[in-house]
C-alpha cells in the first residue's frame, strides 16, 4: 500500500531505520536530492526575476504551439520544473488514491498556471508557477528539518545504549557488538563506560548515573547483587556484570519502543484534526474554484486576476501545520519526558493527565517508603536506649515478623552487641518470649504486658540527666513519669506508629516504636499538587489511626482507609462520579484493578519491572514521588501548545484567506506565512515543553 502511494520502502523495523537513518538523516536534509533539485529550482526564479525585472529583458528566446516564450518565461518554466518535478509526482499517486492531499493540491496549482499561461498567452503566470515550485519545496524541507528536530531527543535515547561490550569468556576479555551478548555472559564495565546491558552486578562497587533511565539526578551505588540497566554511565568504579537480558529486551529499548508506539497512536485532537482537516481541505477548494470562476464570469472582472487569487486560495487549502500541530506536540512531550525518566504510553495519556481534577495516591511505598524503620526507641525505669534495643534486638533476632526485622535492623545500624539469645517463643498475636543471658524477657502489644501485670498507667521515664531517687520513687507523685495507657501509646499510634513494649516478667524497660516511613519529598509533593488545583485523595489498606496519622502528615485533601483492592477500584469509581478525570498512582502490581478504572494509571518505580512498565499508562521509573508535579506541568502544558498550535494555524489561514480577494496576499506569502511559517511556528512551539525540568513544575512556559 506505501509503494502504491509512490513511496519508497526503506525498512520495516525501527532497528533497521535507526541503523540507517538515526545518525545521517538530521544533517542530510539539506544535501537530500530533494534539497538539491529545490536550489536549483530557486536558481532559475531568481535568473528569471533578474532577466525580467532587473534587466527589463524582453527578449524571445523559444516558441512552442504558437505560443512565444521569452527569456525570463523560460528560466521560469525550467524552475517550475525542476522544483516541482517531486510534488508533481506525489501529487499524481494522490490523485490515483482520489487524496485531495497537499501534494495534489499544489500540483493543480502548478499545473493551473502553466495551463491557463498556454492557452490564453499573453496571460503569463509562469512566476506563480515557479515561485510556487520553488517555495513549496522549501516548506517541505523545513517541515522535514523541523519533525527531525522534533524527533531528535527520541533518537538520543536510541543512543544511549553503547554498541560494543567487553565480554569475559573463558577467561579471556573480547570486545563484541552488543547485538552478540547472551544471557549469562559476564561483562567488565570500567569507569566512565556506558553499561551496555540489564543486569546484575556480580563483583565492584561504583556509583552508576541512572539519569537516562529514571532521570534521577544523584548516582546511584551500586555493589554485589544490585541491578543495572542498559545506557546507565558507571561513574567510578570498576564493575563485572551477569548478563540478564539480551540487546533489544532490556530496560532502554522497552523504553524506546513504548515511546515510538506512544508516538504512533493517535489523541483524540488528532483524530478531531484529521476529521476537520477532510471537511477543511474540500471546503477551501470549492471557494478557490469560486474565487477563481465567479468574479469574472458574473462580475467581468480580469479573469487573470481572479485566477491568481484562486491558486491562492487553493495554496491556503492545505492544512499542514493544522495537521501536525498536535503530533509534533505528542512528540516533544513524550520524548522530552522519556528523557527526565517518565514513560508516557501515548499521546492520549498526556492529554488526558493534563486535564485531572483529583488524584488517588496509594499509603504504601508510594507516600511512604514501604519499609518499616524504628522511630522512636523510650527508656523507662532507669534504662538506656542502648539497654533497650539490645534487649529488643535479642528478643526479635529470631522473628520473621517485618517489625522485627526492622528493629533487628535499626539495632545493627546503632551497631547494639548481640545478647546469648535462648528459649526463644512466639506468643501469637501478642509478641514474642526468649531468655536473655538466661532471664526471661518479652517485646509485643501493650495487652501483652497488661496480661502480665504491669500497670502501664504510671511509669517511671528514664532522663539521661536526672535519675530519680529511691524516695522519690517510693512517693512519687507522678512527677517524672509516664501513663503509657493514656497518654504515650495513644500518641504515638496516633502518629501512625505501632508500639512494640520491651521488658522482663518484673520490669518495663522500654518501648520501640516502629512506622513505614514517609517519604521526605511526599509533603512537598502534595502541597505542589493541591496547589495546581487539584483534589488529592490517599487510599490505604492500613487501619484508621495510622491512615489518619499519615493523611495528616503529608497534607492531602481526604483519605481512605482499611481497602482491599476491590475497595480501591470502589474508591476510583467513586471519585470519578465527582470529578470528570481522575488519576490513580501506585505500584503498578497490587493496585493494578485501581490503575484500570482511573482516567490514567501511574506507577512507581518502574526500572526494570515488566509487570509495572506494561499495566500503567504512565511509569515513573524511578522511585520518585518529586516527578508527579513535572508530569502533571507537562501535560498540562502540553494541553495548552496544542491548543495554541490549533488555533494559531486556524487563525492565519482565516486572516491570509480574508486578505485574498482584496490583494493582499501573493502565493509567495501564502506558501511562506501559511505554510512554511506555521509548520516551523508550531514545532518550535512544541519544542518548548523540552524547556519543563523536574523540578522547575509550576513554572509556566508561555
Amino acid at each position: 500500500a506505501v509503494e502504491n502511494a509512490g513511496y519508497e520502502v526503506t525498512g520495516t523495523d525501527a532497528d533497521e531505520l535507526e541503523d540507517a537513518e538515526t545518525e545521517t538523516e538530521p544533517r542530510s536534509v539539506w544535501r537530500s536530492t530533494r534539497a538539491v533539485k529545490t536550489w536549483v529550482s530557486g536558481g532559475f526564479l531568481a535568473a528569471g526575476i533578474a532577466a525580467e525585472f532587473l534587466l527589463g529583458l524582453e527578449l524571445v528566446v523559444a516558441s512552442l504551439l504558437g505560443v512565444s516564450f521569452t527569456l525570463a518565461e523560460v528560466l521560469y518554466v525550467v524552475g517550475a520544473g525542476v522544483g516541482g518535478q517531486a510534488i508533481l509526482r506525489n501529487g499524481y499517486y494522490s490523485a490515483r488514491n482520489r487524496s485531495l492531499d497537499i501534494d495534489f493540491l499544489m500540483s493543480a496549482a502548478i499545473i493551473s498556471a502553466v495551463t491557463a499561461s498556454l492557452i490564453s498567452p499573453p496571460t503569463s503566470l509562469y512566476f506563480e508557477a515557479a515561485t510556487l515550485a520553488f517555495l513549496f519545496s522549501v516548506s517541505e524541507l523545513l517541515e522535514r528539518y523541523s519533525m527531525d528536530q522534533t524527533r531528535n531527543s527520541l533518537r538520543e535515547l536510541m543512543d544511549l545504549s553503547p554498541d560494543e561490550a567487553t565480554v569475559r569468556r573463558d577467561g579471556v576479555e573480547t570486545v563484541v557488538p552488543v547485538e552478540d551478548v547472551v544471557v549469562g555472559d559476564t561483562v567488565v564495565v570500567r569507569p566512565g563506560e556506558k553499561i551496555p546491558v540489564d543486569g546484575t552486578v556480580l563483583t565492584g562497587d561504583t556509583a552508576v548515573n541512572q539519569a537516562p533511565i529514571t532521570g534521577e539526578s544523584v548516582p546511584v551505588d551500586k555493589t554485589s547483587g544490585d541491578e543495572v540497566y542498559a545506557g546507565t554511565v558507571n561513574e567510578t568504579g570498576y564493575l563485572e556484570v551477569r548478563v540478564d537480558s539480551a540487546a533489544g529486551d532490556d530496560t532502554l529499548s522497552r523504553i524506546v519502543s513504548m515511546v515510538e508506539d506512544a508516538q504512533a497512536n493517535k489523541t483524540e485532537r488528532e483524530q478531531f484534526v484529521e476529521r476537520f482537516s477532510s471537511y477543511y481541505t474540500p471546503f477551501m477548494v470549492v471557494v478557490a474554484v469560486s474565487v477563481a470562476a465567479i468574479p469574472p464570469l458574473a462580475f467581468g472582472l480580469d479573469w487573470v486576476t481572479w485566477f491568481v487569487y484562486g491558486i491562492t486560495m487553493l495554496v491556503l487549502a492545505c492544512p499542514c501545520a493544522f495537521v501536525i500541530s498536535t503530533p509534533v506536540s505528542v512528540v516533544s512531550g513524550i520524548t522530552s519526558a522519556a528523557r527526565n525518566g517518565v514513560l508516557i504510553k501515548g499521546g492520549t495519556h498526556l492529554e488526558a493527565m493534563g486535564a485531572v481534577e483529583a488524584i488517588a495516591i496509594d499509603k504504601t511505598g508510594t507516600l511512604t517508603k514501604g519499609e518499616l524503620t524504628v522511630t522512636d526507641v523510650v527508656p523507662l525505669n532507669g534504662n538506656t536506649e542502648s539497654d533497650v534495643l539490645r534487649c529488643a534486638r535479642g528478643l526479635e533476632s529470631r522473628s520473621e515478623h517485618p517489625i522485627g526485622q526492622a528493629i533487628v535492623s535499626h539495632a545493627d545500624g546503632n551497631d547494639i552487641a548481640g545478647r546469648d539469645v535462648s528459649g526463644f517463643e512466639s506468643i501469637t498475636g501478642k509478641g514474642v518470649r526468649a531468655e536473655l543471658d538466661g532471664v526471661p524477657h518479652y517485646a509485643g502489644k501493650p495487652g501483652l504486658f497488661e496480661e502480665l501485670d504491669f500497670h502501664l498507667d504510671h511509669v517511671h521515664v528514664t532522663h539521661p540527666d536526672d535519675t530519680l531517687s529511691d524516695d522519690v520513687r517510693a512517693l512519687c507523685d507522678r512527677q517524672g513519669c509516664l501513663n503509657l495507657v493514656e497518654d504515650t501509646i495513644p500518641r504515638l499510634q496516633a502518629e501512625g506508629k505501632t508500639v512494640v513494649l520491651v521488658g522482663t516478667e518484673d520490669e518495663l524497660e522500654g518501648i520501640v516504636a516502629v512506622a513505614d516511613e514517609v517519604r521526605p519529598d511526599a509533603k512537598a509533593t502534595v502541597a505542589k499538587l493541591r496547589e495546581f488545583g487539584l483534589s488529592v485523595v490517599m487510599l490505604t489498606g492500613d487501619n484508621e489511626g495510622t491512615a489518619r496519622a499519615i493523611a495528616e502528615q503529608v497534607g492531602v485533601d481526604d483519605f481512605r482507609a482499611e481497602l482491599l483492592p476491590e475497595d480501591k477500584v470502589a474508591a476510583v469509581e467513586g471519585l470519578l462520579d465527582e470529578y470528570d478525570s481522575v488519576a490513580m498512582v501506585g505500584d503498578g502490581i497490587n493496585d493494578a484493578p485501581a490503575l484500570a478504572t482511573s482516567t490514567v494509571g501511574i506507577a512507581m518505580g518502574a526500572a526494570g519491572t515488566d509487570t509495572a512498565l506494561e499495566t500503567a499508562d504512565i511509569a515513573l521509573m524511578a522511585d520518585d514521588l518529586s516527578k508527579l508535579p513535572y508530569l502533571y506541568e507537562l501535560s498540562h502544558q502540553a494541553n495548552h501548545v496544542i491548543r495554541q498550535n490549533i488555533w494559531a494555524s486556524l487563525a492565519i489561514k482565516a486572516v491570509l484567506a480574508v486578505g485574498v480577494p482584496f490583494g493582499y496576499v501573493s502565493v509567495a506569502l501564502a506558501v511562506l506565512a501559511g505554510d512554511a511559517g506555521m509548520t516551523l511556528g508550531v514545532t518550535g512551539n512544541a519544542m518548548r515543553l523540552a524547556r519543563i525540568r523536574p523540578g522547575d513544575a509550576g513554572e509556566s512556559v508561555e
